[in-house]
C-alpha cells in the first residue's frame, strides 16, 4: 500500500464502491450509514478533504457532516466540524494490486474502515476485501486533460485516429471528452468527440471494449488511469505526444488535471448572416460565411458582475473603446469583463457593453457598441463550438432514458445519456440519442424518437457549467419533482439552468 494525502485546499467529491459493488451511503433521515447504495446519486457523494495536519483527509457527507471513529470503532456521521482530536481523520492509501482500490485507516482507532451488512464498520487490523473502495469520481464527466509532465492539453489528432497532447490551451471540440464511469467494471473510458473511446495502444475503438477501459487512481490533486495491462496512460516523446499506455509506475508522466471545459462559442449576426471574426487585425466583425477558430471565442465569467469576457485563439481578449469600437487586442483579461448576454425571445442574443449601448453590426460588418434600442443589427445567433456532444444534468441527477426500452427521456437518473449536437440554421440546434434518433417535443415532455430533426432547440449560455434550453417555440424546458422532463413556460425566471 501507498499512502498519500491531499494537497490542503484540494477536495474530490466522488462515490465509494466496495467489493460487493454497493456505494457508501449517508440517509437523508437520521443519519444512517450503509453500503447499500446500488447508483451514485447525492446521498452516495463524499467529500475527500485534506485535514490540515499534512498527512490525513477527512470524508464529509452530502448532508456536510464528517465521518467519524470512536475509540470502541463505532462509525457515525452526525458531527459537521472537524473535532480537534484525530476521530475524523483517516490515512487513505492505495493499494499495490493495480485495482486502484483505496483503504481508509482510522487515525484515532488504527484500523480499517469497511462495511458489513446495513452499516459501516471500523474493525479490521489490516484491509481485506470488505475494506477495499473503488472511486466513482462526481465531477463533471466532460473535461479538458492537461499533462503535468508536458504541461499541455490532450486533444483529438487532425485525421481523428489518435489522442495527442500538444496543445497550449485547448480550443474546440477535439479538445472535449467525457470521462465515461462504466458501472459494471467500476472503471473509465474516455470518450472522444466523434464518439471513439481511446484503447491502451493509443488508436481509437468505434466500440467500447476491454483494451478502453481504465482505473482512476487519485494521485493529490490529479488522476493517473491505468490499463487492464497494468500500464499508465501517458503521452509519447517527440512533437505529437500521441497518448497511449506505456509505464507501470506514476510520475509527472502519468498524471492528468481535470479542467472544466470553458464554453466556447460562435456569433451569426442577424442582420448579414455572417459569422464574427477576429481575422484581420484587432477589429472585432461580422464577415466570414463559415466557422473556423477564428470565429470561435472563450467566454470566461465574472461572477460578480453576471458578464463575459471574450478569448480568441491568439489569447486576446476583446474590449469596447473609447469610441465603441470592438476589439480583440487585450493581452490580460480586463479586470471588468465588458459585455453581458441578454438573451431574446426570437432565440438570438444581443450584447450590452458597460457604457449602457448594445454591440451592433456596421453594413461593413465592424462591430460597435453604439446600439441604444434593439434592431436586427444588434441582434446575433448563438452557436456552442465545442459541445459535439452534450450531457445534461439538474438538481434531481442526469438526463437520461425512463428505462432501457423507452425513448421517453426524464431528467432524475444515475447515470447520463449523451446526445449529439447538431448544428442547424437561425441558432437552432437538434438533439440525436445514442439511438441515432432526434428529439421532438412529445406529450408536454421530450421523447428522443423522431428518424428526422423535427424540432429544433436554443441554447442559452447562463453560467460557465449552465444553458437554458428553449424550444423554436420559445418554451424553455424544465424538471419536475418527479423526474420529468418537459416543456415549461416562456418565463425565463422559471426556466431549469442544466449544468452540461
Amino acid at each position: 500500500m501507498k499512502t498519500f494525502c491531499l494537497p490542503e485546499k484540494n477536495t474530490w467529491t466522488i462515490g465509494l464502491v466496495n467489493s460487493s459493488k454497493m456505494y457508501m451511503t449517508q440517509e437523508t433521515f437520521g443519519n444512517k450509514l450503509n453500503a447499500n447504495g446500488k447508483q451514485m446519486k447525492k446521498k452516495q457523494m463524499w467529500t475527500l478533504e485534506a485535514s490540515g495536519d499534512g498527512a490525513t483527509i477527512c470524508l464529509k457527507s452530502h448532508l456536510g457532516k464528517y465521518l467519524i471513529v470512536d475509540k470502541f470503532g463505532n462509525v457515525t456521521c452526525d458531527n459537521e466540524e472537524k473535532e480537534a482530536n484525530d476521530n475524523p481523520k483517516f490515512a487513505m492509501s492505495l493499494m499495490a494490486d493495480k485495482s486502484g482500490r483505496i483503504a481508509f485507516k482510522s487515525v484515532s482507532r488504527g484500523y480499517f474502515l469497511g462495511a458489513s451488512a446495513d452499516e459501516l464498520v471500523c474493525s479490521a487490523k489490516s484491509p481485506g476485501e470488505a475494506e477495499l473502495w473503488s472511486v466513482n469520481l462526481a465531477a463533471r464527466p466532460q473535461v479538458n486533460l492537461k499533462s503535468i509532465g508536458r504541461k499541455r492539453f490532450a486533444r483529438l489528432s487532425d485525421n481523428k485516429t489518435e489522442i495527442q497532447v500538444d496543445e497550449n490551451m485547448p480550443w474546440g471540440s477535439d479538445a472535449l471528452f467525457t470521462l465515461q464511469f462504466v458501472e459494471e467494471s467500476k472503471k473509465y473510458a474516455i470518450h472522444t468527440s466523434n464518439s471513439k473511446y481511446l484503447k491502451g495502444d493509443g488508436s481509437l475503438s468505434a466500440e467500447l471494449c476491454q483494451d478502453c477501459l481504465f482505473v482512476v487512481e487519485i494521485h493529490g490533486e490529479n488522476i493517473a488511469l491505468m490499463d487492464h495491462t497494468g500500464r499508465y496512460l501517458s503521452p509519447g516523446s517527440g512533437s505529437q505526444a500521441v497518448l497511449k499506455s506505456k509505464s507501470d509506475t506514476v510520475t509527472k508522466s502519468e498524471q492528468f488535471a481535470l479542467q472544466d471545459s470553458q464554453p466556447q462559442a460562435s456569433f451569426q449576426a442577424l442582420s448579414n448572416k455572417r459569422f464574427v471574426s477576429c481575422s484581420i487585425g484587432m477589429d472585432v466583425t461580422a464577415n466570414q460565411d463559415e466557422i473556423s477558430d477564428n470565429e470561435t471565442f472563450q467566454l470566461e465569467f465574472q461572477a460578480d458582475s453576471a458578464k463575459w469576457n471574450l478569448r480568441t485563439l491568439q489569447d486576446k481578449y476583446f474590449s469596447v473603446q473609447p469610441g465603441g469600437g470592438v476589439q480583440a487586442g487585450e493581452a490580460k483579461r480586463p479586470e471588468q469583463a465588458p459585455l453581458q448576454l441578454v438573451w431574446q425571445d426570437n432565440g438570438t442574443v444581443a450584447m450590452k457593453a458597460d457604457n449602457g449601448k448594445f454591440v451592433g453590426a456596421k453594413k461593413s460588418g465592424h462591430l460597435f457598441a453604439n446600439v441604444d434600442v434593439l434592431e436586427d443589427n444588434s441582434r446575433f445567433f448563438f452557436y456552442l463550438t465545442n459541445r459535439p456532444i452534450m450531457i445534461l444534468k439538474c438538481e434531481q441527477g442526469y438526463v437520461g432514458y425512463r428505462m432501457a426500452t423507452s425513448v421517453k427521456l426524464d431528467c432524475n437518473k444515475a447515470s447520463y445519456a449523451t446526445f449529439q449536437v447538431e448544428r442547424a440554421d437561425g441558432g437552432l440546434v437538434h438533439f440525436k440519442g445514442q439511438n441515432g434518433k432526434y428529439w421532438q417535443v412529445s406529450d408536454g415532455g421530450i421523447a428522443c424518437d423522431s428518424e428526422k430533426p423535427a424540432h429544433g432547440f436554443y441554447l442559452e449560455l447562463r453560467e460557465p457549467t449552465k444553458v437554458c434550453i428553449k424550444t423554436e417555440g420559445g418554451n424553455y424546458l424544465v424538471e419536475k419533482r418527479n423526474g420529468g422532463f418537459n416543456v415549461g413556460g416562456t418565463d425565463e425566471a422559471e426556466a431549469t439552468r442544466w449544468e452540461w
